[in-house]
């Protein structure tokens, strides 16, 4: 039995927090095994809401930084700790240097890469067979010959009262009884993945006049856009981009009556903080990360020229956004929330 896991973690908020129904797939396995995860200093507070995770440890090396005498050390540094088994989530050769040099008697990824020179329990991947990036996650635990349960554990991230009303009182927001829209107008992936920001002002104008709350919320690289929005609302958001931190947002989506968001982290928290939640979709495609909630309803176009992945529209035009028009978002709202 393993009794100790290093899990090497992805880079982006969306894939760290599907990670945890890896996470929870082994702890279903083996109750008694606690599982580390090599992950950015920005996740840690982040693992902390699953409690699944015995500790989160830093990788000190940003998104594609190569510098192998610091993962050297990192390895090296880990020794002591005998892990049983490591399972390398990213598919990059780096991604299993730590592991390597950490001397883990069982290195476990996908191919690729020549990693089988870092590795040595390799599996081919059968997208066939595992089409969401959820499922290739939780496929690292299984041997070839098994089979992912359909009822696999999905991620759901832990918020309580407590942490709800310090993040409230630390932002000085007063709860009322009207329901509460967040919007998350932002996308770290790149400018291509984000709706109009008129478009988000547009659906918060209509639900402030239905007598909602409207918060934005969003990373400091989406304070520019929050401030088109409040200006086009006349001021009337809670505009809490780039005043928050990602764990923080865990509570206030948590909080939330409705969300709306591109594809992004914050759609991923607000998924496995189980609100009801419209996901815009553009140059991506939810047949490989969608949000992981049945409340969950995704709004995509079928262009020709969908999904591109690219970070910014090489046809310039931006069509799979701009097309996607602020009433469709409303009628979607008012059919998962009509409760409100």
């Amino acid at each position: 039995m393993k009794n100790k896991i290093l899990i090497v973690g992805p880079a982006w908020v969306g894939d760290m927090v599907m990670a945890q129904s890896l996470f929870k797939l082994l702890k279903q396995r083996h109750p008694q095994v606690l599982i580390d995860v090599l992950a950015p200093a920005w996740s840690l507070p982040l693992l902390e809401r699953m409690p699944e995770i015995s500790t989160g440890i830093v990788m000190p090396l940003g998104h594609g930084q190569l510098n192998l005498k610091a993962r050297y050390r990192l390895g090296k540094s880990l020794r002591s700790t005998q892990y049983d088994q490591a399972i390398v989530l990213p598919n990059s050769f780096k991604s299993a240097l730590v592991p390597f040099w950490a001397k883990i008697p069982q290195r476990t990824g996908w191919r690729g890469e020549a990693r089988w020179l870092v590795l040595n329990d390799l599996k081919k991947l059968d997208k066939q067979r595992y089409p969401l990036m959820i499922e290739q996650f939780m496929a690292l635990a299984l041997s070839k010959e098994e089979a992912l349960l359909a009822d696999y554990p999905l991620p759901e991230l832990f918020s309580n009262t407590q942490t709800q009303n310090a993040v409230l009182a630390k932002h000085q927001i007063q709860r009322s009884e009207r329901p509460v829209l967040a919007l998350c107008p932002g996308a770290e992936f790149g400018p291509a993945k984000r709706w109009p920001e008129s478009y988000y002002a547009q659906v918060a104008n209509a639900k402030l006049a239905e007598g909602w709350d409207v918060w934005l919320l969003g990373s400091p690289k989406d304070a520019a856009v929050g401030e088109m929005i409040m200006q086009e609302t006349q001021q009337k958001c809670i505009n809490l981009t780039g005043r928050t931190s990602l764990v923080e947002a865990v509570d206030l989506l948590s909080l939330a009556s409705a969300v709306v968001s591109n594809d992004s982290g914050l759609m991923h928290i607000a998924a496995a903080v189980k609100k009801p939640l419209i996901a815009l979709y553009g140059p991506t495609s939810s047949a490989f990360t969608p949000p992981l909630h049945s409340q969950a309803k995704t709004l995509q176009l079928n262009l020709d020229c969908q999904p591109c992945f690219q970070r910014e529209c090489p046809l310039v035009h931006h069509r799979c956004m701009r097309d996607l028009l602020p009433q469709q978002v409303l009628t979607a709202l008012s059919e998962i929330t009509c409760a409100y």
